[in-house]
């Protein structure tokens, strides 16, 4: 991972130790919607990778879809 992607990581990281405990469970998905961020970052890099998890975060919410909702794959070019 490259310094981005550690700092992004990192956050994630923060907020899942020191405020998720305080708000309990919101996520609407398996896996929450911090882990997909932290996934997505890991595998996609840091623009790719927040952006993807940007948008999750907007369909997280009551009304929309829920379940198993996995980070798509890395797109490998030939």
């Amino acid at each position: 991972m490259n310094l981005g992607q550690k700092l992004l990581v990192g956050a994630i990281r923060v907020y899942q130790l020191a405020l998720s405990p305080w708000l309990g469970r919101q996520c609407r998905y398996l896996p929450t919607c911090s882990e997909y961020g932290k996934e997505a970052i890991e595998k996609h890099g840091a623009w790719k990778g927040s952006w993807l998890a940007a948008k999750r975060i907007g369909r997280c919410r009551p009304g929309c879809d829920h379940g198993y909702d996995p980070v798509p794959p890395v797109e490998r070019k030939p």
